[in-house]
């Protein structure tokens, strides 16, 4: 079964995702956006699902729920309120799990 992408965020920032067939959530409530992230990991239906760092950075419990598993990928992607580095900051995180020091940004 083909799996789809997701992308969770406020209106504005995602809307152009539906041009190249990503499959958009908006959620301009961020109180919502937990709920919304835990429906659509749970579905099944989706192997990646893309939050804009403003949601990414309130869902950390039900991300955690997911974090171990392999589907779905839970990535985040600036919003247009701008870009906070929760992006780089996991990807630091994830290269200094596996690698035992950060190589890429040397922080």
């Amino acid at each position: 079964m083909a799996k789809n992408i997701a992308v969770i965020g406020d209106s504005e920032s995602i809307k152009g995702f539906s041009a190249i067939g990503l499959e958009i959530f908006p959620c301009d409530s961020i109180d919502k956006a937990p709920k919304l992230l835990r429906n659509l990991a749970d579905s099944d239906d989706y192997s990646i699902i893309y939050l804009t760092e403003e949601v990414f950075n309130n869902t950390e419990k039900e991300r955690s729920r997911y974090e171990e598993q392999i589907t779905p990928a839970i990535i985040p992607i600036p919003g247009v309120k701008g870009n906070n580095n929760s992006g780089i900051k996991r990807l630091s995180s994830f290269v200094e799990k596996a690698v035992g020091s950060d190589i890429i940004f040397n922080n």
